[in-house]
């Protein structure tokens, strides 16, 4: 009798080497897959600008070998006959299995989207860190609880009670927590989204300051006098923003008065005047200059012109230069600023004739005086 044809655990002992080569065979071919493929497909990516092939290195670099072994002696067994209990359970550890594979897999492809994100914005500090962190912790303990759920469900419990008690508890959680999750999803708008930066000189309704730090739920601002500014994340996110850091160049809205004594030649001069002195200005260029309206005790010229830097200094520093040459003009001229006045006329041709006081009607006529 031929070895190979006795039974062994109701197999014949060939039906159970085809199936231990299969096996065998099975895991060292997707074990060279993996140490020989993962390295090239990494240099791949290394020198492409595509997505697909990070993904394809990550997968590959984040599955495990047990999850390997598992799944060649599940090809194996189909070769062999087993009990339906054996069968049964070396299925479900297999779905197990995949399961954490799976879940490791979306760890993996998270963690690359973040340095993805990451490198993309290269001014991201601390406080994107410890939104990613934050919001990796919640992708991965949602992708973990999915596992085990699936798990329970796979070895055949009952799962549908526990998922509503789940359900209830986490609506009662989300709840009471509400105001701090909308602050940590505000802080991952304000990470994606990047409608400012730490650095950012950014203006929230009336008050305004320096970016200092962004948390996972509250943004700090330091003032221009030098107190700290404290939001929540998902206020500051209802609010009007003004970003001054991305300006990229500011304009400048200016006015001024001269008296009405001024004669019409030199008012129609102003604008010309005006137009030069800006024009020296290496940093600024001319917009418009507009004899704009008369006022209650001036002549009113609104003038525009746009500076070539965002910053503040600079801005002050055109205006200051700006303001001094239009005083000097202004004096050579010999045209005057305008200040508030007022002039009021006394006229004396409509007062009352004097009485005589040897009238008889003078003391009553003192009651008929206006």
């Amino acid at each position: 009798m031929n070895i190979l044809e006795g039974l062994f655990l109701g197999n014949p002992l060939r039906l159970w080497v085809i199936a231990v080569g299969v096996a065998a065979v099975s895991f060292l071919v997707l074990s060279i897959a993996k140490k020989s493929g993962g390295p090239k497909v990494a240099a791949l990516a290394r020198k492409s600008t595509a997505e697909w092939d990070d993904v394809a290195a990550e997968i590959i670099r984040r599955t495990r070998y047990l999850f390997l072994l598992l799944v060649s002696i599940l090809l194996g067994s189909y070769f062999v006959v087993l009990p339906g209990p054996t069968r049964l359970f070396l299925k479900r550890l297999t779905m197990l299995a995949l399961l954490i594979q799976i879940a490791i897999w979306v760890n993996g492809l998270y963690d690359c989207w973040r340095a993805r994100i990451q490198r993309q914005r290269k001014q991201d500090g601390p406080a994107s860190l410890a939104t990613y962190t934050a919001f990796g912790f919640m992708v991965r303990l949602a992708v973990w609880t999915i596992v085990v759920l699936l798990a329970l469900d796979n070895f055949g419990i009952h799962i549908t009670a526990l998922v509503a008690g789940l359900g209830v508890g986490g609506i009662a959680i989300a709840l009471a927590v509400q105001n701090i999750l909308g602050d940590l999803f505000g802080s991952m708008s304000i990470v994606l989204d990047k409608p400012f930066v730490i650095g950012d000189y950014i203006l929230v309704d009336d008050l305004q300051g320096t970016v200092e730090h962004i948390g996972l739920k509250t943004t700090r601002l330091r003032s221009l006098s030098g107190e700290q500014l404290v939001f929540a994340n998902s206020d500051l996110l209802k609010s009007r923003i003004r970003n001054y850091q991305r300006m990229e160049e500011r304009r400048v809205v200016f006015s001024l008065g001269v008296v009405y004594e001024t004669p019409p030649e030199k008012l129609a001069a102003i604008p010309g005047m005006i137009k030069e002195i800006i024009e020296a200005q290496d940093l600024a260029h001319f917009e418009r200059s507009h004899f704009r309206k008369v006022g209650p005790s001036s002549l009113d010229f609104e003038n525009v012109y746009h500076v070539k830097s965002p910053d503040y200094r600079t801005y002050m520093d055109v205006q200051q230069a700006i303001n001094l040459a239009v005083c000097r003009r202004f004096q050579e001229e010999g045209i005057e600023f305008a200040y508030p006045t007022q002039t009021i006329l006394l006229d004396r041709s409509s007062a009352p004739p004097a009485l005589n006081p040897k009238d008889k009607g003078y003391r009553s006529g003192l009651s008929r005086l206006p």
